[in-house]
Protein backbone atom coordinates (compact mmCIF):
# COMPACT_ATOMS: atom_id res chain seq x y z
CA UNK A 1 0.00 0.00 0.00
CA UNK A 2 1.36 3.35 -1.03
CA UNK A 3 0.40 5.52 1.94
CA UNK A 4 1.48 9.13 1.75
CA UNK A 5 2.91 9.16 5.27
CA UNK A 6 5.78 7.16 3.79
CA UNK A 7 6.15 9.47 0.80
CA UNK A 8 7.09 12.67 2.57
CA UNK A 9 10.48 12.96 4.24
CA UNK A 10 8.91 14.95 7.04
CA UNK A 11 6.10 13.17 8.87
CA UNK A 12 2.79 14.94 8.58
CA UNK A 13 1.26 16.27 11.80
CA UNK A 14 -1.80 14.28 12.87
CA UNK A 15 -5.00 16.20 12.41
CA UNK A 16 -7.39 16.56 15.26
CA UNK A 17 -10.84 18.01 14.94
CA UNK A 18 -10.90 20.95 17.38
CA UNK A 19 -14.24 22.40 16.41
CA UNK A 20 -16.79 23.44 18.96
CA UNK A 21 -18.58 20.36 20.38
CA UNK A 22 -21.97 21.98 20.27
CA UNK A 23 -21.51 22.68 16.56
CA UNK A 24 -20.39 19.09 16.01
CA UNK A 25 -23.60 17.81 17.58
CA UNK A 26 -25.47 19.56 14.80
CA UNK A 27 -23.53 17.65 12.12
CA UNK A 28 -26.20 15.54 10.42
CA UNK A 29 -23.70 12.83 9.36
CA UNK A 30 -22.67 12.07 12.92
CA UNK A 31 -24.84 9.27 14.40
CA UNK A 32 -26.67 9.99 17.63
CA UNK A 33 -25.75 8.35 20.90
CA UNK A 34 -22.56 7.44 22.69
CA UNK A 35 -21.75 4.35 20.64
CA UNK A 36 -21.21 3.64 16.95
CA UNK A 37 -21.03 0.42 14.99
CA UNK A 38 -17.97 0.17 12.75
CA UNK A 39 -18.96 -0.46 9.10
CA UNK A 40 -15.85 -2.60 8.56
CA UNK A 41 -15.36 -4.82 11.64
CA UNK A 42 -18.87 -4.53 13.08
CA UNK A 43 -17.56 -3.71 16.56
CA UNK A 44 -19.35 -1.19 18.74
CA UNK A 45 -16.98 1.67 19.56
CA UNK A 46 -17.18 4.80 21.68
CA UNK A 47 -18.33 7.75 19.61
CA UNK A 48 -15.81 10.24 21.03
CA UNK A 49 -12.95 7.83 20.26
CA UNK A 50 -14.08 7.59 16.64
CA UNK A 51 -14.36 11.36 16.41
CA UNK A 52 -10.89 11.87 17.95
CA UNK A 53 -9.45 9.59 15.24
CA UNK A 54 -10.99 11.54 12.37
CA UNK A 55 -13.98 9.18 12.16
CA UNK A 56 -11.71 6.15 11.84
CA UNK A 57 -12.39 3.03 13.89
CA UNK A 58 -9.79 2.80 16.70
CA UNK A 59 -9.98 -1.02 16.61
CA UNK A 60 -9.69 -1.94 12.91
CA UNK A 61 -8.80 1.39 11.22
CA UNK A 62 -12.01 1.14 9.20
CA UNK A 63 -13.28 4.41 7.74
CA UNK A 64 -16.69 5.89 8.58
CA UNK A 65 -18.36 7.90 5.86
CA UNK A 66 -18.52 11.54 6.86
CA UNK A 67 -20.79 14.39 5.85
CA UNK A 68 -20.04 17.58 3.99
CA UNK A 69 -19.68 19.88 6.98
CA UNK A 70 -17.35 17.51 8.80
CA UNK A 71 -15.23 17.16 5.67
CA UNK A 72 -15.00 20.92 5.24
CA UNK A 73 -13.97 21.39 8.89
CA UNK A 74 -11.24 18.79 8.44
CA UNK A 75 -9.68 20.56 5.47
CA UNK A 76 -10.59 24.27 5.49
CA UNK A 77 -9.22 26.81 7.95
CA UNK A 78 -11.88 27.69 10.51
CA UNK A 79 -14.45 30.17 9.23
CA UNK A 80 -12.93 30.55 5.75
CA UNK A 81 -15.29 28.45 3.62
CA UNK A 82 -17.63 30.48 1.42
CA UNK A 83 -20.27 28.43 -0.38
CA UNK A 84 -21.09 29.19 -4.03
CA UNK A 85 -24.04 28.64 -6.37
CA UNK A 86 -26.79 27.80 -3.88
CA UNK A 87 -29.43 29.38 -6.14
CA UNK A 88 -29.45 26.55 -8.71
CA UNK A 89 -32.71 24.60 -8.89
CA UNK A 90 -32.96 20.88 -9.58
CA UNK A 91 -34.95 20.12 -12.73
CA UNK A 92 -37.01 17.07 -13.67
CA UNK A 93 -36.36 16.57 -17.40
CA UNK A 94 -37.95 13.09 -17.46
CA UNK A 95 -40.92 14.25 -15.40
CA UNK A 96 -40.06 11.38 -13.10
CA UNK A 97 -42.86 10.84 -10.54
CA UNK A 98 -42.06 12.09 -7.06
CA UNK A 99 -38.57 13.38 -8.01
CA UNK A 100 -39.14 16.97 -6.84
CA UNK A 101 -40.57 15.72 -3.55
CA UNK A 102 -37.58 13.40 -3.06
CA UNK A 103 -35.12 16.27 -3.57
CA UNK A 104 -37.04 18.50 -1.16
CA UNK A 105 -37.11 15.75 1.45
CA UNK A 106 -33.34 15.19 1.18
CA UNK A 107 -32.67 18.91 1.42
CA UNK A 108 -34.62 18.97 4.66
CA UNK A 109 -32.97 15.86 6.13
CA UNK A 110 -29.35 16.65 5.17
CA UNK A 111 -29.51 20.46 5.31
CA UNK A 112 -27.67 20.41 1.98
CA UNK A 113 -28.58 22.20 -1.21
CA UNK A 114 -27.55 19.23 -3.40
CA UNK A 115 -25.20 16.24 -3.57
CA UNK A 116 -22.18 18.51 -4.01
CA UNK A 117 -21.14 21.62 -2.14
CA UNK A 118 -18.62 23.99 -3.73
CA UNK A 119 -16.97 27.20 -2.64
CA UNK A 120 -13.72 28.88 -1.73
CA UNK A 121 -11.62 28.49 1.41
CA UNK A 122 -8.13 28.65 2.89
CA UNK A 123 -6.02 25.60 3.68
CA UNK A 124 -3.26 26.57 6.11
CA UNK A 125 -3.41 30.05 4.62
CA UNK A 126 -3.46 28.99 0.95
CA UNK A 127 -6.53 29.90 -1.09
CA UNK A 128 -8.29 27.17 -3.05
CA UNK A 129 -11.64 26.19 -4.52
CA UNK A 130 -13.08 23.30 -2.53
CA UNK A 131 -15.80 20.85 -3.53
CA UNK A 132 -17.33 18.03 -1.45
CA UNK A 133 -19.69 15.33 -2.70
CA UNK A 134 -22.01 13.73 -0.16
CA UNK A 135 -23.32 10.17 -0.54
CA UNK A 136 -26.24 10.88 1.82
CA UNK A 137 -27.88 12.90 -0.97
CA UNK A 138 -29.14 10.31 -3.50
CA UNK A 139 -25.78 8.48 -3.17
CA UNK A 140 -23.98 11.57 -4.38
CA UNK A 141 -25.35 10.96 -7.87
CA UNK A 142 -24.62 13.51 -10.59
CA UNK A 143 -27.57 15.31 -12.10
CA UNK A 144 -27.82 18.73 -13.69
CA UNK A 145 -27.23 20.76 -10.52
CA UNK A 146 -24.21 18.67 -9.47
CA UNK A 147 -22.67 18.96 -12.93
CA UNK A 148 -23.46 22.66 -13.16
CA UNK A 149 -21.98 23.41 -9.73
CA UNK A 150 -18.75 21.59 -10.53
CA UNK A 151 -18.51 23.21 -13.96
CA UNK A 152 -19.08 26.70 -12.55
CA UNK A 153 -16.56 26.02 -9.78
CA UNK A 154 -13.86 25.19 -12.33
CA UNK A 155 -14.82 28.17 -14.48
CA UNK A 156 -14.56 30.54 -11.53
CA UNK A 157 -11.33 28.90 -10.38
CA UNK A 158 -9.92 29.51 -13.86
CA UNK A 159 -10.98 33.16 -13.76
CA UNK A 160 -9.48 33.69 -10.30
CA UNK A 161 -6.41 31.52 -11.09
CA UNK A 162 -7.06 29.17 -8.18
CA UNK A 163 -6.43 25.44 -7.70
CA UNK A 164 -9.33 23.05 -7.12
CA UNK A 165 -9.60 20.33 -4.46
CA UNK A 166 -12.59 18.05 -4.93
CA UNK A 167 -13.71 15.18 -2.66
CA UNK A 168 -15.70 12.63 -4.62
CA UNK A 169 -18.32 10.28 -3.22
CA UNK A 170 -20.91 9.09 -5.67
CA UNK A 171 -22.83 6.20 -7.12
CA UNK A 172 -22.54 7.75 -10.58
CA UNK A 173 -25.07 9.32 -12.91
CA UNK A 174 -28.52 10.24 -11.59
CA UNK A 175 -30.98 7.89 -13.26
CA UNK A 176 -33.98 10.16 -12.58
CA UNK A 177 -32.51 12.76 -14.96
CA UNK A 178 -31.64 10.36 -17.78
CA UNK A 179 -29.56 11.68 -20.68
CA UNK A 180 -29.23 15.09 -19.01
CA UNK A 181 -27.23 13.38 -16.28
CA UNK A 182 -25.00 11.69 -18.84
CA UNK A 183 -24.17 15.04 -20.45
CA UNK A 184 -22.76 16.33 -17.18
CA UNK A 185 -19.78 14.00 -17.67
CA UNK A 186 -18.78 15.84 -20.84
CA UNK A 187 -19.58 19.28 -19.42
CA UNK A 188 -17.47 18.90 -16.28
CA UNK A 189 -14.60 17.34 -18.23
CA UNK A 190 -14.53 20.25 -20.68
CA UNK A 191 -14.40 22.76 -17.83
CA UNK A 192 -11.54 20.84 -16.23
CA UNK A 193 -9.64 20.96 -19.52
CA UNK A 194 -9.92 24.76 -19.65
CA UNK A 195 -8.71 24.96 -16.05
CA UNK A 196 -5.76 22.69 -16.89
CA UNK A 197 -4.85 24.64 -20.03
CA UNK A 198 -4.58 27.72 -17.81
CA UNK A 199 -1.78 25.92 -15.94
CA UNK A 200 -3.80 25.43 -12.75
CA UNK A 201 -3.68 22.53 -10.31
CA UNK A 202 -6.54 20.08 -9.72
CA UNK A 203 -6.54 17.53 -6.90
CA UNK A 204 -9.42 15.02 -6.68
CA UNK A 205 -9.54 12.93 -3.51
CA UNK A 206 -11.61 9.79 -3.98
CA UNK A 207 -13.64 8.60 -1.00
CA UNK A 208 -15.95 5.65 -0.48
CA UNK A 209 -17.72 5.09 -2.86
CA UNK A 210 -16.66 6.69 -6.15
CA UNK A 211 -18.24 4.87 -9.07
CA UNK A 212 -19.99 5.15 -12.42
CA UNK A 213 -20.10 8.37 -14.41
CA UNK A 214 -18.26 10.31 -11.72
CA UNK A 215 -15.31 7.92 -11.94
CA UNK A 216 -15.48 8.25 -15.72
CA UNK A 217 -15.31 12.04 -15.63
CA UNK A 218 -14.13 14.56 -13.05
CA UNK A 219 -12.84 12.01 -10.49
CA UNK A 220 -10.08 10.76 -12.80
CA UNK A 221 -8.89 13.99 -14.41
CA UNK A 222 -6.64 15.38 -11.67
CA UNK A 223 -2.99 16.35 -11.93
CA UNK A 224 -2.54 14.23 -8.81
CA UNK A 225 -5.23 11.71 -7.79
CA UNK A 226 -5.41 10.52 -4.19
CA UNK A 227 -7.83 8.30 -2.30
CA UNK A 228 -8.75 7.42 1.26
CA UNK A 229 -7.80 3.92 2.46
CA UNK A 230 -10.18 1.19 1.47
CA UNK A 231 -12.36 3.42 -0.71
CA UNK A 232 -14.42 1.62 -3.37
CA UNK A 233 -13.45 3.09 -6.76
CA UNK A 234 -14.57 1.84 -10.14
CA UNK A 235 -16.74 2.37 -13.20
CA UNK A 236 -19.03 -0.63 -12.97
CA UNK A 237 -19.94 -1.83 -9.48
CA UNK A 238 -18.40 -5.07 -8.18
CA UNK A 239 -21.78 -6.80 -7.99
CA UNK A 240 -22.52 -5.99 -11.65
CA UNK A 241 -19.07 -7.17 -12.73
CA UNK A 242 -19.34 -10.44 -10.80
CA UNK A 243 -22.78 -11.15 -12.28
CA UNK A 244 -21.66 -10.26 -15.80
CA UNK A 245 -18.50 -12.37 -15.91
CA UNK A 246 -19.76 -15.14 -13.62
CA UNK A 247 -16.59 -15.12 -11.53
CA UNK A 248 -15.68 -14.34 -7.96
CA UNK A 249 -13.74 -11.08 -7.77
CA UNK A 250 -10.30 -11.06 -6.12
CA UNK A 251 -9.96 -9.72 -2.59
CA UNK A 252 -9.41 -5.97 -2.55
CA UNK A 253 -10.70 -5.54 -6.09
CA UNK A 254 -11.60 -1.89 -6.90
CA UNK A 255 -10.33 -0.66 -3.54
CA UNK A 256 -7.98 2.33 -3.32
CA UNK A 257 -4.89 0.21 -2.71
CA UNK A 258 -5.75 -1.95 -5.73
CA UNK A 259 -5.89 1.16 -7.94
CA UNK A 260 -2.45 2.27 -6.77
CA UNK A 261 -1.04 -1.13 -7.64
CA UNK A 262 -2.69 -0.99 -11.06
CA UNK A 263 -1.29 2.47 -11.78
CA UNK A 264 -4.62 4.31 -11.87
CA UNK A 265 -4.14 6.71 -8.95
CA UNK A 266 -1.10 8.30 -7.33
CA UNK A 267 -1.47 7.25 -3.72
CA UNK A 268 -3.53 6.68 -0.59
CA UNK A 269 -3.74 9.33 2.11
CA UNK A 270 -4.89 8.65 5.65
CA UNK A 271 -7.60 10.94 6.94
CA UNK A 272 -5.51 12.14 9.88
CA UNK A 273 -2.91 13.42 7.43
CA UNK A 274 -5.36 14.84 4.93
CA UNK A 275 -5.11 18.56 5.57
CA UNK A 276 -1.31 18.50 5.75
CA UNK A 277 -1.11 16.56 2.49
CA UNK A 278 -3.50 18.88 0.67
CA UNK A 279 -1.58 21.91 1.93
CA UNK A 280 1.78 20.50 0.78
CA UNK A 281 0.43 19.89 -2.71
CA UNK A 282 -1.13 23.34 -2.90
CA UNK A 283 2.12 24.91 -1.73
CA UNK A 284 4.15 23.04 -4.35
CA UNK A 285 1.84 24.21 -7.12
CA UNK A 286 1.73 27.90 -6.33
CA UNK A 287 2.74 30.13 -9.23
CA UNK A 288 5.16 31.98 -6.99
CA UNK A 289 7.10 28.76 -6.43
CA UNK A 290 7.97 28.27 -10.08
CA UNK A 291 11.43 28.94 -11.46
CA UNK A 292 13.06 30.53 -8.46
CA UNK A 293 16.41 31.93 -9.58
CA UNK A 294 19.28 31.21 -7.29
CA UNK A 295 21.40 34.27 -7.94
CA UNK A 296 25.15 33.80 -7.86
CA UNK A 297 26.24 30.40 -6.65
CA UNK A 298 29.37 30.79 -4.59
CA UNK A 299 30.73 27.27 -4.91
CA UNK A 300 30.32 26.63 -8.61
CA UNK A 301 34.05 26.00 -8.84
CA UNK A 302 33.30 22.53 -7.46
CA UNK A 303 31.77 21.86 -10.85
CA UNK A 304 34.07 23.74 -13.28
CA UNK A 305 33.05 21.60 -16.22
CA UNK A 306 29.44 22.78 -16.11
CA UNK A 307 30.35 25.89 -18.05
CA UNK A 308 32.92 24.20 -20.28
CA UNK A 309 32.28 23.09 -23.81
CA UNK A 310 31.71 19.39 -24.24
CA UNK A 311 34.74 17.29 -24.93
CA UNK A 312 37.08 19.43 -22.84
CA UNK A 313 38.12 19.38 -19.22
CA UNK A 314 38.10 15.65 -18.61
CA UNK A 315 38.19 13.98 -15.21
CA UNK A 316 41.30 13.05 -13.29
CA UNK A 317 39.65 9.84 -12.13
CA UNK A 318 41.40 6.69 -11.07
CA UNK A 319 43.15 5.68 -14.25
CA UNK A 320 44.38 2.46 -12.67
CA UNK A 321 40.90 1.03 -12.82
CA UNK A 322 40.05 -0.85 -15.98
CA UNK A 323 36.78 -0.39 -17.85
CA UNK A 324 35.58 -3.77 -16.62
CA UNK A 325 36.40 -2.88 -13.03
CA UNK A 326 34.26 0.23 -13.38
CA UNK A 327 31.44 -1.92 -14.80
CA UNK A 328 31.64 -4.12 -11.72
CA UNK A 329 31.65 -1.08 -9.42
CA UNK A 330 28.62 0.37 -11.22
CA UNK A 331 26.74 -2.86 -10.48
CA UNK A 332 27.69 -3.04 -6.80
CA UNK A 333 24.82 -3.73 -4.38
CA UNK A 334 26.34 -1.20 -1.98
CA UNK A 335 26.14 1.61 -4.52
CA UNK A 336 23.59 4.38 -3.83
CA UNK A 337 20.27 4.01 -5.65
CA UNK A 338 18.00 6.73 -7.00
CA UNK A 339 16.08 6.87 -3.72
CA UNK A 340 19.38 7.28 -1.86
CA UNK A 341 20.14 10.44 -3.86
CA UNK A 342 16.56 11.71 -3.56
CA UNK A 343 16.66 11.43 0.23
CA UNK A 344 20.04 13.19 0.46
CA UNK A 345 19.55 16.00 -2.06
CA UNK A 346 15.85 16.93 -2.05
CA UNK A 347 13.27 17.88 0.58
CA UNK A 348 9.69 16.73 1.05
CA UNK A 349 9.71 14.16 -1.74
CA UNK A 350 6.20 13.05 -2.62
CA UNK A 351 6.24 9.88 -4.68
CA UNK A 352 3.51 9.58 -7.31
CA UNK A 353 2.48 6.26 -8.74
CA UNK A 354 1.31 4.66 -11.96
CA UNK A 355 0.91 5.25 -15.65
CA UNK A 356 -2.87 5.80 -15.32
CA UNK A 357 -3.41 2.84 -17.64
CA UNK A 358 -2.01 -0.52 -16.50
CA UNK A 359 0.06 -0.64 -13.33
CA UNK A 360 2.69 1.00 -11.17
CA UNK A 361 6.17 -0.13 -12.23
CA UNK A 362 8.45 -0.59 -9.23
CA UNK A 363 11.52 -0.19 -11.46
CA UNK A 364 10.73 3.52 -11.86
CA UNK A 365 10.21 5.98 -9.03
CA UNK A 366 9.11 9.55 -9.54
CA UNK A 367 7.39 12.45 -7.92
CA UNK A 368 7.64 16.04 -6.76
CA UNK A 369 10.28 17.39 -4.40
CA UNK A 370 11.66 20.69 -3.16
CA UNK A 371 15.18 21.87 -3.94
CA UNK A 372 16.31 25.10 -2.33
CA UNK A 373 12.71 26.31 -2.07
CA UNK A 374 11.84 25.39 -5.66
CA UNK A 375 9.64 22.48 -6.70
CA UNK A 376 11.24 20.02 -9.09
CA UNK A 377 10.13 16.75 -10.62
CA UNK A 378 12.48 13.86 -9.83
CA UNK A 379 12.38 10.58 -11.76
CA UNK A 380 14.75 7.65 -11.73
CA UNK A 381 15.29 3.95 -12.28
CA UNK A 382 15.39 2.13 -8.97
CA UNK A 383 17.29 -1.06 -8.13
CA UNK A 384 16.76 -3.04 -4.96
CA UNK A 385 19.08 -3.43 -1.99
CA UNK A 386 18.50 -7.18 -1.72
CA UNK A 387 17.04 -10.08 -3.70
CA UNK A 388 13.45 -9.43 -2.60
CA UNK A 389 13.63 -5.75 -3.50
CA UNK A 390 15.35 -6.47 -6.80
CA UNK A 391 12.58 -8.85 -7.78
CA UNK A 392 9.99 -6.17 -7.01
CA UNK A 393 12.08 -3.54 -8.83
CA UNK A 394 12.93 -5.92 -11.68
CA UNK A 395 16.60 -5.01 -11.12
CA UNK A 396 15.89 -1.48 -12.35
CA UNK A 397 14.68 -2.66 -15.77
CA UNK A 398 11.58 -0.64 -16.63
CA UNK A 399 8.51 -2.04 -18.37
CA UNK A 400 6.47 0.03 -20.86
CA UNK A 401 4.28 1.28 -18.02
CA UNK A 402 7.42 2.48 -16.21
CA UNK A 403 8.43 4.65 -19.15
CA UNK A 404 4.85 5.88 -19.48
CA UNK A 405 4.75 6.76 -15.79
CA UNK A 406 7.98 8.73 -16.22
CA UNK A 407 6.56 10.53 -19.24
CA UNK A 408 3.33 11.35 -17.39
CA UNK A 409 5.35 13.00 -14.64
CA UNK A 410 7.52 14.88 -17.15
CA UNK A 411 4.46 16.29 -18.90
CA UNK A 412 3.02 17.23 -15.51
CA UNK A 413 6.28 19.06 -14.74
CA UNK A 414 6.04 20.87 -18.07
CA UNK A 415 2.51 22.06 -17.28
CA UNK A 416 3.60 23.59 -13.97
CA UNK A 417 7.00 24.86 -15.09
CA UNK A 418 9.03 22.51 -12.91
CA UNK A 419 12.58 21.53 -13.91
CA UNK A 420 13.10 17.78 -14.30
CA UNK A 421 15.97 15.81 -12.76
CA UNK A 422 16.37 12.17 -13.79
CA UNK A 423 18.65 9.48 -12.39
CA UNK A 424 19.77 6.70 -14.73
CA UNK A 425 20.61 3.27 -13.33
CA UNK A 426 19.51 0.30 -15.40
CA UNK A 427 21.04 -2.69 -17.20
CA UNK A 428 18.47 -1.98 -19.91
CA UNK A 429 14.75 -2.01 -20.57
CA UNK A 430 12.67 -4.98 -19.45
CA UNK A 431 12.71 -7.79 -21.96
CA UNK A 432 10.02 -10.39 -22.44
CA UNK A 433 6.70 -11.35 -24.00
CA UNK A 434 4.57 -9.06 -21.82
CA UNK A 435 6.83 -6.06 -22.39
CA UNK A 436 6.59 -6.54 -26.13
CA UNK A 437 2.82 -7.04 -25.98
CA UNK A 438 2.43 -3.72 -24.19
CA UNK A 439 4.67 -1.84 -26.64
CA UNK A 440 8.12 -1.55 -25.10
CA UNK A 441 9.64 -0.03 -28.23
CA UNK A 442 6.84 2.50 -28.61
CA UNK A 443 7.10 3.54 -24.96
CA UNK A 444 10.85 4.20 -25.25
CA UNK A 445 10.44 5.99 -28.58
CA UNK A 446 7.67 8.18 -27.15
CA UNK A 447 9.92 9.24 -24.26
CA UNK A 448 12.73 10.20 -26.65
CA UNK A 449 10.26 12.19 -28.76
CA UNK A 450 8.57 14.00 -25.89
CA UNK A 451 11.73 14.70 -23.87
CA UNK A 452 13.31 16.41 -26.85
CA UNK A 453 10.49 18.96 -26.73
CA UNK A 454 9.93 19.42 -22.98
CA UNK A 455 9.63 23.14 -22.30
CA UNK A 456 11.42 22.97 -18.96
CA UNK A 457 15.09 22.35 -18.09
CA UNK A 458 16.04 18.67 -17.95
CA UNK A 459 19.12 17.29 -16.17
CA UNK A 460 20.07 13.60 -16.28
CA UNK A 461 22.62 11.96 -14.00
CA UNK A 462 23.97 8.46 -14.67
CA UNK A 463 24.58 7.04 -11.21
CA UNK A 464 25.25 3.37 -12.01
CA UNK A 465 24.55 1.45 -15.19
CA UNK A 466 23.34 3.24 -18.29
CA UNK A 467 22.19 0.41 -20.45
CA UNK A 468 21.04 0.97 -24.01
CA UNK A 469 17.72 2.59 -25.02
CA UNK A 470 16.34 1.82 -21.59
CA UNK A 471 18.77 4.41 -20.19
CA UNK A 472 18.51 6.89 -23.05
CA UNK A 473 14.73 7.15 -22.50
CA UNK A 474 15.59 8.95 -19.25
CA UNK A 475 18.52 10.95 -20.64
CA UNK A 476 17.34 13.20 -23.47
CA UNK A 477 18.36 16.23 -21.46
CA UNK A 478 19.97 19.65 -21.64
CA UNK A 479 22.96 18.16 -19.83
CA UNK A 480 23.96 14.63 -18.91
CA UNK A 481 26.31 14.01 -15.99
CA UNK A 482 27.99 10.79 -14.91
CA UNK A 483 29.35 9.50 -11.66
CA UNK A 484 33.02 8.63 -12.12
CA UNK A 485 32.44 4.88 -11.76
CA UNK A 486 29.23 4.68 -13.71
CA UNK A 487 28.99 3.34 -17.27
CA UNK A 488 26.83 4.20 -20.28
CA UNK A 489 26.75 2.08 -23.42
CA UNK A 490 24.77 0.74 -26.36
CA UNK A 491 24.31 -2.56 -24.48
CA UNK A 492 26.05 -4.58 -21.78
CA UNK A 493 29.63 -5.81 -22.34
CA UNK A 494 28.27 -9.36 -22.17
CA UNK A 495 25.77 -8.57 -24.91
CA UNK A 496 28.38 -6.81 -27.02
CA UNK A 497 30.78 -9.76 -26.79
CA UNK A 498 28.00 -12.22 -27.57
CA UNK A 499 26.90 -10.34 -30.70
CA UNK A 500 30.31 -9.29 -32.05
CA UNK A 501 32.47 -12.22 -31.01
CA UNK A 502 29.81 -14.89 -30.35
CA UNK A 503 31.30 -15.32 -26.89
CA UNK A 504 29.81 -13.58 -23.83
CA UNK A 505 32.83 -14.67 -21.77
CA UNK A 506 34.84 -11.93 -23.51
CA UNK A 507 32.91 -9.25 -21.62
CA UNK A 508 36.08 -7.82 -20.02
CA UNK A 509 37.67 -7.33 -23.40
CA UNK A 510 34.44 -5.86 -24.75
CA UNK A 511 34.29 -3.30 -21.95
CA UNK A 512 37.68 -1.90 -22.90
CA UNK A 513 36.64 -1.61 -26.56
CA UNK A 514 33.21 -0.04 -26.01
CA UNK A 515 34.37 3.31 -24.52
CA UNK A 516 31.68 3.12 -21.85
CA UNK A 517 33.37 4.83 -18.90
CA UNK A 518 32.59 8.36 -17.77
CA UNK A 519 36.06 9.54 -18.78
CA UNK A 520 35.66 8.06 -22.27
CA UNK A 521 32.22 9.58 -22.77
CA UNK A 522 33.39 12.98 -21.62
CA UNK A 523 36.07 12.90 -24.32
CA UNK A 524 33.50 11.83 -26.90
CA UNK A 525 31.26 14.76 -25.98
CA UNK A 526 28.40 12.53 -24.82
CA UNK A 527 28.32 13.92 -21.28
CA UNK A 528 29.01 17.38 -19.88
CA UNK A 529 30.40 16.54 -16.51
CA UNK A 530 31.98 13.71 -14.53
CA UNK A 531 31.43 13.67 -10.76
CA UNK A 532 34.52 12.41 -9.03
CA UNK A 533 34.30 9.57 -6.50
CA UNK A 534 37.04 9.80 -3.86
CA UNK A 535 36.49 6.25 -2.66
CA UNK A 536 34.21 3.30 -3.46
CA UNK A 537 30.83 4.96 -3.28
CA UNK A 538 28.26 3.53 -0.86
CA UNK A 539 25.05 4.73 0.73
CA UNK A 540 27.02 5.36 3.92
CA UNK A 541 29.72 7.64 2.47
CA UNK A 542 27.78 9.47 -0.26
CA UNK A 543 27.48 12.73 1.68
CA UNK A 544 30.41 14.50 -0.01
CA UNK A 545 29.27 13.49 -3.49
CA UNK A 546 25.76 14.75 -2.72
CA UNK A 547 27.16 18.09 -1.62
CA UNK A 548 28.92 18.43 -4.98
CA UNK A 549 25.73 17.38 -6.77
CA UNK A 550 23.72 20.01 -4.89
CA UNK A 551 26.12 22.73 -5.96
CA UNK A 552 26.03 21.43 -9.50
CA UNK A 553 22.22 21.38 -9.62
CA UNK A 554 22.16 24.96 -8.32
CA UNK A 555 24.46 25.99 -11.14
CA UNK A 556 22.40 24.08 -13.68
CA UNK A 557 19.18 25.79 -12.59
CA UNK A 558 20.87 29.17 -12.55
CA UNK A 559 21.95 28.64 -16.13
CA UNK A 560 18.87 27.03 -17.67
CA UNK A 561 15.91 28.58 -15.86
CA UNK A 562 16.93 31.92 -17.38
CA UNK A 563 16.65 30.54 -20.92
CA UNK A 564 13.75 31.42 -23.16
CA UNK A 565 11.79 28.36 -24.22
CA UNK A 566 12.93 28.57 -27.83
CA UNK A 567 16.59 28.82 -26.81
CA UNK A 568 16.20 25.92 -24.39
CA UNK A 569 14.70 23.62 -27.01
CA UNK A 570 17.13 24.67 -29.72
CA UNK A 571 20.08 24.07 -27.40
CA UNK A 572 18.80 20.59 -26.55
CA UNK A 573 18.31 19.83 -30.26
CA UNK A 574 21.81 21.00 -31.16
CA UNK A 575 23.27 18.97 -28.30
CA UNK A 576 22.16 15.70 -29.87
CA UNK A 577 22.41 16.95 -33.44
CA UNK A 578 26.15 17.46 -32.98
CA UNK A 579 26.84 13.88 -31.85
Amino acid sequence: MAKLKHMFKKTAVLFRDREDRNQEKKEPSAPEGLWLKCPKCGEVVYRDDVKAHGYVCPKCEGYFRIGTRTRIRMVADTGTFQEWFTDLETENPLEYPGYEEKIADLQEKTKLHEAVTVGKCMVNGLETVLGVCDARFLMGSMGYVVGEKITRAFERATEEKLPVVLFTSSGGARMQEGIVSLMQMAKTSAAIRKHSEAGLFYLPILTDPTTGGVTASFAMLGDVILAEPGALIGFAGPRVIAQTIGQKLPEGFQRAEFLVEKGIIDGVVERQELKETVWKLLKIHQDSMQYIHYGKTQNVENFPEIRSSRGKAGTDGKSELTAWERVEISRSKERPTTLSYVQQIFDEFLELHGDRAFRDDGAVIGGIAMFGGQPVTVIGQQKGKNVKENIYRNFGMASPEGYRKALRLMKQAEKFGRPVVTFVDTPGAACGIEAEERGQGEAIARNLYEMSGLKVPVLSVVIGEGGSGGALAFAVADEVWMMENSVYSVLSPEGFASIIWKDSKKAKEAASVMKLTAKDLKKLGIVEHVIKEEEPLTRENMGFVCEKLCEGIKGFLLKYTKCETEMLLEGRYKRFRSI
